[in-house]
């Protein structure tokens, strides 16, 4: 049987944290570990929560910046073995079902995840918006995001290993604690599973210090800001066709379907669309490439083709081309609104040249400045 700790994240629990230990403690000693210990992350609390747990002969460790996050990495890295279960500690976890995390750590899981949807969820336990907007939610956009089967990505109760721990390299401070680990666990290539586990009516004589509005956003930004592909990417794809679709058939005459007339205005709106397409898709590749450089994230295949493909020279030589060919479309109109005298012209046939010109000049110039910015970045060595 292996060694195991229990984290127990704690800020003002002293009307649960007692109950929790020893019934930490007593789930530890019906595993029969080779090894086990107990220990509370404090946050600051200033009721009677610190004397309690020491009353009840557990580590006890301080965690000098304020969050929830914060407080549990003090505790894991406080941990002395090779496998760690947290839970939080105002009795809305059982910590008698400690014994469900270990077979699949005994598996070879890294990260195994409670699933409170998976078991009983008592009256009261979970506000009516967290059970069925809040969590769900962010829960599906996670595993769009990270490729993973996992219900419940606000579950506080886990269990970890060490090495997997470690290989993290946790940042959050606060509730976005625990998306951050299932993102990073997923980018990591960890393996990852859940169980599932009960969720009890809490018991404290405290206000929550879950903030359902901004946490929630906490998590949301959180996933947005490890799969980028939420905000740049399919924007970018939508813009690019939408753009591509109706400047492809506006260039050269108007569309009209039944009483509806597409013509230069419309032209002029799809060239808005396809710059906006190239600058996310461009902002998506950089954040990428760059999260790749500094262990953010793993390789893509879209980043592979663009780091060993897309050269500055490439850039230069290739933006260069469509920069001229704006130009070129510039002084030809330049060259009608000249024959006419420099006088009134035709909107409908000199927009349709101006547009695709304009489009031309500024595509053009983003693809030499995003060549420029890819070979920054292809120059770092080191990230401090």
């Amino acid at each position: 049987m292996n060694a195991i700790s229990v984290v127990i994240p704690c800020l003002n629990e002293a009307a649960t944290i007692g109950n929790c230990i020893r019934r930490a403690r007593q789930a530890l000693a019906q595993s029969e570990f080779d090894f086990s210990e107990i220990i509370v992350a404090d946050n600051g609390s200033i009721d009677d929560s610190v004397n309690i747990c020491r009353a009840e002969n557990v580590k006890v460790v301080e965690a000098s910046q304020k969050g929830y996050g914060s407080a549990l990495h003090a505790g894991i890295m406080a941990a002395s073995t090779p496998w760690i279960v947290f839970a939080d500690g105002d009795e809305s976890y059982d910590f008698g079902q400690l014994s469900l995390f270990i077979p699949p750590l005994e598996q070879g899981y890294d990260l195994v995840v409670g699933n409170r949807f998976g078991g009983t969820i008592a009256k009261g336990a979970m506000p009516f918006l967290h059970r069925y907007l809040g969590t769900p939610v962010i829960s599906y956009i996670g595993r769009k995001s990270f490729h993973v089967t996992l219900t419940d990505f606000n579950s506080g109760m886990r269990a970890i290993t060490r090495k997997a721990y470690l290989q993290l390299d946790m940042q959050a401070a606060g509730m976005e604690y625990a998306s951050e680990m299932i993102a990073k666990a997923a980018l990591n290539r960890l393996k990852i599973t859940e169980v599932p586990i009960d969720l009890h009516k809490d018991q404290r004589n405290r206000k929550p210090h879950l903030r359902t509005w901004q946490d929630g956003w906490k998590h949301l930004k959180l996933i947005l800001v490890f799969s980028p592909k939420w905000l740049l990417l399919f924007p970018a794809v939508f813009f690019l066709f939408t753009g591509c679709l109706l400047g492809g058939i506006l260039v050269f005459s108007y569309i009209k379907i039944f009483n509806l007339v597409l013509d230069i205005h419309t032209l002029y709106f799809a060239s808005i669309f396809l710059t906006l397409g190239f600058q996310l898709l461009q902002f998506y590749l950089l954040a990428r490439l760059y999260g790749k450089r500094i262990g953010l994230y793993p390789d893509n295949k879209l980043t592979v083709f663009i780091r060993r493909r897309f050269t500055f020279e490439k850039s230069l030589l290739v933006g260069s081309v469509v920069f001229l060919a704006g130009i070129f479309l510039s002084a030809y109109a330049v060259f009608q609104w000249q024959e006419n005298s420099f006088g009134a012209l035709n909107p409908v046939s000199v927009f349709r040249i101006i547009i695709p010109g304009g489009f031309g000049i500024t595509l053009g110039m983003q693809i030499i400045v995003f060549g420029f910015l890819l070979y920054i970045i292809k120059s770092i060595k080191n990230i401090h």
